[in-house]
């Protein structure tokens, strides 16, 4: 999962995250920690949260 250019920083994905992979200070970062479930992005409103990686 990678964080794309939408995020504004309002942390929601960090509450719905089951494995603790979110880091939210200014804007969202996934860590290692991600275990690529999409429950993050299905709570973000502003779909920032997208599958994959950054290449």
């Amino acid at each position: 999962m990678y964080v794309n250019s939408n995020c504004v920083g309002c942390s929601q994905c960090v509450a719905f995250c089951k494995h603790g992979a979110i880091i939210a200070k200014g804007r969202a970062t996934i860590t290692d920690k991600c275990k690529e479930c999409g429950v993050c992005n299905s709570y973000c409103p502003m779909k920032a949260i997208q599958p994959g990686q950054v290449v």
